[in-house]
C-alpha cells in the first residue's frame, strides 16, 4: 500500500484482516527503511503496528481520543493520520517531531515526553466529557513500565474509584527502555500466564446458573468459590480490585484477538483494562533480540546488518566517563552505591551493575522514590550516586528540596544530558536544572569544562561531607582532552581563569567554554581584550574572583546553556546588587523564556542566538571605547 497517499484513519474500517496484515508489513517496511537514515524510537513502534491499526480501526480519532504515554511509540500513528509523507524530517529541525505533537494535527489529543501520564489526563478528558454530555471513548495507551510510576497508579486508583467509562490499553512487552523490574512487573508476569482466567471464570458462571440457590445460601457460596477461583488461577486481581474490568492478556500481534476484544470493551460499562502483549522490536531481527535497551531509540544505522552508524574514533560519551570514574572509586569505597530510575543503559551504569551487583539499583520508572531512596541510604552513611537525567529530575523536584536538601545528606546527583539535547525536542531539553536547583538550601552545583576536570569533579562530589551536591554535564562525547591519572579533588567554588583579559570578562562553564574562547579570540582582533573564566561552580559562586571583577569595573558577560530566568546570569546580577553594584554592566546569554523543539544542536543555539557571532557583538558593545581605539 502507498502509505504516502493515507490521509487518515478512516480507510481502515473497510479492511480485511489478511489486508490488514499486509497493511502491518508496509508499516514496518517503511519504519525500519526511513528510521535507518534518520534514527528513532524504532524498538517502540514495530512492537505496537498491529495495535495501532486495531485501535484506529475500531475507534474514531480524533472525536475517540487515543492517548499515547511517553509518546515514543506513536510512529504508526503518525502514518495512519497523514504524516507518512514527513517521516525524513524526523526529529530533525522544522520537521516531524519524535513525540505526539497537537500543532501537527488534531489527532494527538495529548502532548507526551514523560512517562506515566496519560491515566491522568485520560480522567481529566472523561470528566470533561461527561459534564459536557458527549458521546465519545477515551482510550489511553500505557506501557508496562510506565506503570512502575507513581502517578500512574494514582491515576488507576483514581479511575476506579469514579468508575469512569475508559478504555486502557496497557501494552505489555515486559521492556520500558531497559528490562522492566519490580512487583509490579512480577504481577503482570502472572497475568501473562493465566490466559484462560476469563474462560474458565465463564464457564463456572454458566454452571453455577444451573444450580438452584436455595434461601440465598447457595448464591454467597458460587460468589466465594468464584472469588477463589479469581485468586487461585491470577494472583491478586490487580487491576480488578482497583475497579477495572480486566480483559486478557491477548495477542498482541493477532489482528482477531485484538479487535474481538476491543468491540467487547466498548460494550462494558465503567473502566477496562485490556492487557496487551506485543514483542518490541517485532519484525527487525536486531530489534527484537534486544535484551538491553539498545534499540529502543538509535541513530541511523545500516538496514541490512542492524550495525549502528557511529563516527570512529570518538572521545568516551559524558554518561560513561561519569558512571566509570565512579566505578573506579566505588573500588576502594565501599560505601559508593548507584541508583537509576530506569536507565541503566543511557547513564552507562551497566558495568558498574556488573562488578557491584548489591550496590546497584535500578527502581523503575520512579525518579520520586529514586530520590529518597539515595537520601535514605545517605543517612546510613552511604555515599549514593544518583544518575538521573536533567529532565527526569524535574519529576523528582519535592524530594531533592525535603528529603535531600532540608536535611542536608550527602547525595551526589549526576545530572545527565543537561543543556540542549536536539533530536528529543522540548519535552528532553536539560535546560531548567540550574533554575529549579541554585535557589535550594544547601545545595552544590557544578559543571565541567571537558572530561579531564569531569572526572575529578565526580571525585570531588564523592568526597565531599556537607551536604548534597550536583554536576551537571552533558549528552554526547567529550573533547578528547588528556586524562589525568590520579584523580584530586576542586575546591568547592572555586573558578579557573582560562584566558587573561583587561577590557571585558566572559564567565561560562560546560559545552559553551569552547565558543566563548573562540569569542574573546575575534573580538582581540577588534581591539578588545576578554579575559575568559570557568565558572565551574553555579552554586556557590566564586565570590572572591566576581567581587574583584566588579570591583575593577570589568563589564561580565555570562553565557549558559540554560533558561536565563532564574540561572547563572541571575546569580551573577543578584550577587552584584547585594554587593551595591547597582550600575555595572552586566549582560545575559542563555535559553530565552519559551520551550525550545527539536533539530540538531547547532541548528538550536543558531535559532535562539547562543552563538559566538552573538557573543563578539555583545562583548564589542560592552566595550566601546575600546572599540573606538582599535
Amino acid at each position: 500500500m502507498d502509505l504516502l497517499s493515507i490521509e487518515s484513519p478512516a480507510f481502515l474500517k473497510g479492511l480485511t484482516i489478511d489486508e490488514l496484515n499486509e497493511l502491518s508489513k508496509d508499516v514496518r517496511q517503511f519504519l525500519i527503511e526511513n528510521l535507518s537514515r534518520t534514527g528513532g524510537h524504532i524498538g517502540p513502534n514495530l512492537g505496537v503496528v498491529e495495535l495501532t491499526i486495531a485501535l484506529h480501526r475500531c475507534f474514531n480519532s480524533p472525536q475517540d481520543k487515543i492517548l499515547w504515554d511517553v509518546g515514543h511509540q506513536s510512529y504508526v500513528h503518525k502514518i495512519l493520520t497523514g504524516r507518512a509523507d514527513q517521516f525524513e524530517t524526523l526529529r530533525q529541525y522544522k520537521g516531524l517531531c519524535g513525540f505526539p505533537k497537537t500543532a501537527e494535527s488534531e489527532h494527538d489529543v495529548w502532548e507526551t515526553g514523560h512517562s506515566s501520564t496519560s491515566l491522568s489526563a485520560a480522567m481529566g478528558m472523561a470528566i470533561a466529557r461527561d459534564l459536557k454530555k458527549e458521546q465519545s471513548y477515551i482510550v489511553p495507551v500505557i506501557g508496562d513500565g510506565a506503570l512502575t510510576g507513581g502517578m500512574a497508579l494514582e491515576a488507576l486508583n483514581h479511575i476506579g474509584h469514579e468508575k469512569k467509562n475508559m478504555i486502557v490499553i496497557l501494552n505489555d512487552n515486559e521492556m520500558s527502555i531497559a528490562p522492566n523490574v519490580g512487583a509490579l512487573h512480577s504481577i503482570l508476569g502472572r497475568l501473562r500466564t493465566a490466559g484462560k482466567y476469563n474462560w474458565v471464570k465463564d464457564e463456572l458462571e454458566a454452571l453455577l446458573k444451573k444450580i438452584p440457590a436455595v434461601g440465598g445460601k447457595m448464591a454467597q457460596t458460587a460468589e466465594r468459590l468464584k472469588d477463589s477461583l479469581k485468586y487461585l488461577l491470577v494472583s491478586g486481581m490487580f487491576f480488578e480490585e482497583l475497579g477495572f474490568t480486566y480483559l486478557g492478556p491477548i495477542d498482541g500481534h493477532s489482528y482477531e484477538e485484538l479487535l474481538e476484544n476491543l468491540q467487547y470493551a466498548k460494550k462494558t460499562e465503567g473502566p477496562v483494562l485490556l492487557h496487551v502483549l506485543t514483542k518490541k522490536g517485532k519484525g527487525f531481527g536486531p530489534a527484537e533480540l534486544d535484551k538491553k535497551g539498545t534499540w529502543h531509540g538509535t541513530g541511523p544505522y545500516k538496514m541490512d546488518t542492524g550495525d549502528l552508524i557511529k563516527p570512529v574514533g570518538q572521545p568516551p560519551a559524558w554518561s560513561a566517563l561519569v558512571s566509570e570514574t565512579v566505578r573506579k572509586i566505588a573500588r576502594t569505597d565501599d560505601r559508593v552505591v548507584a541508583i537509576t530510575p530506569a536507565m541503566p543503559v543511557g547513564s552507562k551504569l551497566l558495568g558498574f551493575a556488573e562488578e557491584f551487583p548489591d550496590r546497584m539499583f535500578d527502581v523503575g520508572i520512579a525518579e520520586q522514590h529514586a530520590a529518597t531512596v539515595a537520601a535514605g541510604l545517605a543517612t546510613q552513611g552511604m555515599k549514593p550516586f544518583l544518575a538521573i537525567y536533567s529532565t527526569f529530575l524535574q519529576r523528582a523536584y519535592d524530594q531533592v528540596v525535603h528529603d535531600i536538601c532540608r536535611p542536608n545528606l550527602n547525595v551526589f546527583i549526576g545530572i545527565d544530558r543537561a543543556g540542549l539535547v536536539g533530536a528529543d525536542g522540548e519535552t528532553h531539553q536539560g535546560v531548567f536544572d540550574i533554575a529549579f536547583l541554585r535557589h535550594i538550601p544547601n545545595m552544590v552545583l557544578m559543571m565541567p569544562k571537558d572530561e579531564n576536570e569531569g572526572q575529578h569533579m565526580v571525585n570531588t562530589a564523592v568526597q565531599y561531607d556537607n551536604g548534597p551536591i550536583a554536576m551537571r554535564f552533558p549528552r554526547g562525547n567529550g573533547l578528547g582532552v588528556a586524562m589525568d591519572e590520579e584523580l584530586k579533588e576542586i575546591p568547592i567554588g572555586s573558578w579557573e581563569v582560562l584566558r587573561e583579559g583587561t577590557d571585558v570578562a566572559i564567565l561560562t562553564f560546560g559545552t559553551t567554554i569552547p565558543m566563548a574562547l573562540k569569542a574573546a579570540e575575534v573580538a582581540n582582533k577588534q581591539g578588545v581584550s576578554v579575559k575568559v573564566i570557568n565558572a565551574r561552580f553555579i552554586k556557590p559562586l566564586d565570590e572572591a574572583l566576581l567581587l574583584d571583577l566588579l570591583k575593577d569595573n570589568m563589564p561580565i558577560l555570562t553565557i549558559e546553556e540554560a533558561v536565563l530566568q532564574g540561572g547563572f546570569g541571575s546569580a551573577v546580577l543578584e550577587f552584584a546588587h547585594d554587593q551595591g553594584f547597582y550600575g555595572h554592566a552586566i549582560d545575559r546569554m542563555g535559553i530565552p523564556d519559551c520551550f525550545i523543539e527539536h533539530g540538531s544542536v547547532n541548528a538550536l543555539l543558531e535559532e535562539i542566538g547562543l552563538t559566538e557571532e552573538t557573543a563578539v557583538r555583545k562583548l564589542l558593545a560592552m566595550t566601546p571605547k575600546k572599540q573606538k581605539r582599535a
